[in-house]
């Protein structure tokens, strides 16, 4: 007769092979850091930051300044502040990304995210992202904190050709 241990084996298998190939399956929910370049650019290198510009997000659901000017090929260092007394987040996208980003957002609220081109925020913190702009043209940033959007905390970045 087969000890309880043995007859369990195979499905203790399949839960690990289900785990291990979920952990592996894209590191997080936008994909892992992949440095090659997107339709907004492409993480950049801090050394290689032309200016700072500090972004502050505030309970008024609002970003200051929301409208940046950038040059292509430019690399910027944000410095991301968070004044309110909520979480608040920066990401940077294109429209499309940010409209399906927020509806995982909404799916799943305390999301973390660890990728280049996303800063998450608690109250009185500040974090950096820092961004190379490779194509001309607009590159949109928001906060996909449940219902932070849809009261219009978002912005800009115009990326003017070189």
């Amino acid at each position: 007769m087969l000890s309880k241990l043995s007859r369990m084996q195979p499905l203790i298998t399949v839960a690990a092979l289900a785990l291990s190939s979920t952990a592996f399956a894209g590191g997080t929910h936008g994909g892992g850091h992949d440095a090659a370049e997107t339709a907004i650019g492409k993480p950049g290198v801090a050394a290689k930051a032309a200016r700072t510009v500090t972004i502050e997000m505030s309970d008024t659901m609002r970003y200051t300044p929301s409208d940046i000017q950038v040059k292509q090929g430019e690399t910027v260092r944000f410095i991301v502040k968070n004044s309110g007394k909520v979480k608040h987040e920066l990401s940077l996208g294109t429209e499309k990304e940010l409209l399906e980003h927020l509806e995982q957002m909404k799916k799943f609220p305390d999301m973390e995210h660890d990728e280049p081109s996303k800063v998450s925020l608690a109250p009185g913190k500040q974090g950096e992202i820092v961004w190379q702009f490779t194509k001309a043209g607009a590159v949109n940033f928001a906060c996909l904190m449940p219902g932070h959007y849809e009261a219009g905390m978002k912005g800009a970045v115009k990326v003017a050709k070189k």
